[in-house]
């Protein structure tokens, strides 16, 4: 795993609770996975399962550690979404699981990735088990988005505290692991932050990003579709879609002097665009282009009323 440095606070933070047995029995990992939350969420799981762990988190080399590392330990059950959900059969099948005697003769630890995506079904269900985990049980909920869990889930999690890096901070752990060409950090909210960052870095992602921001702008200004979108892949709709609202929200930096009501409907704009979002990642079957050619309708119909 690449070094993130952030972590460590929170890591040496549950590590005492561990040592203190002050630790709780359920933890919302509310950090998005672009800033390592995926990554927390299963040190924090590999802490707990270890024999002898430290402030810097598990020894690695004890029992538990090596087969966490190997992926074979057989209290450590991992969950995330089947499709665009996590359903119901899921949760249900990891209760089971979690109310059998541990084979290490340690703690059971479940680890539940992009918990927002929990449909309401499968949070009714973990719910019981939130409430009545047995001894020597705990569950840790990693989610992007944490304000989009329900509120009786998030209710019944312990949090733990973490302050994420500044954006000079970004840019230098950045710069350790990839030779920069310039300010990258535009793209930071639309990856999430800087773990994905880097990957698309290390891809063509961020050079497809680069294009989709290249596009809007040019479709915004003509008020018609870029041709580049009608061949579109289905894993590029969540970017584009975000890229489009950051470029709305920097249209709104660079015309701040334009007229105030035009403003706020640009500003109504970018968050119909957010919440579109957050719909196809969970109902992703729409007809992609009729979405984006609404939003460049909108756009060139309120910028038109000045």
């Amino acid at each position: 795993m690449v070094n993130i440095p952030w972590l460590t606070p929170v890591i040496a933070q549950f590590s005492q609770q561990l040592t203190t047995g002050l630790q709780g029995h359920a933890y919302l990992v509310g950090m998005h996975q672009g800033y390592g939350g995926v990554e927390l969420a299963q040190a924090l799981a590999y802490t707990a399962l270890c024999q002898h762990p430290s402030s810097q988190g598990p020894c690695g080399h004890c029992k538990p550690c090596q087969l966490t590392l190997a992926g074979t330990h057989p209290d450590f059950y991992q969950v995330e979404a089947d499709g665009n959900q996590i359903k119901v059969d899921q949760i249900r099948d990891l209760c089971q699981r979690l109310t059998s005697t541990a084979q290490q003769g340690g703690k059971r630890v479940a680890m539940i990735k992009n918990c927002e995506r929990l449909n309401v079904a499968a949070a009714n269900a973990l719910l019981k088990t939130l409430e009545e985990p047995g001894q020597q049980t705990l569950l840790l909920l990693q989610s992007d988005t944490p304000s989009r869990l329900m509120a009786t889930i998030s209710s019944r999690c312990q949090r733990l505290h973490f302050k994420l890096p500044i954006a000079q901070e970004v840019q230098a752990w950045l710069s350790e692991h990839y030779e920069l060409s310039g300010d990258v950090s535009w793209c930071l909210p639309v990856m999430g932050g800087p773990i994905e960052l880097l990957a698309a870095l290390q891809s063509q992602r961020y050079a497809e990003l680069l294009q989709l921001r290249k596009d809007w702008i040019q479709s915004l200004s003509s008020g018609h579709l870029c041709a580049n979108f009608t061949h579109i892949e289905q894993k590029q709709v969540s970017d584009a879609l975000k890229v489009l609202y950051l470029v709305l929200r920097q249209k709104l930096v660079k015309q701040k002097n334009a007229d105030a009501l035009v403003n706020v409907k640009i500003t109504r704009l970018a968050a119909q665009v957010m919440a579109r979002y957050h719909e196809l990642n969970m109902m992703p079957n729409v007809n992609v282009m009729a979405i984006f050619q609404s939003f460049i309708l909108e756009y060139q119909s309120l910028t038109q009323e000045q």
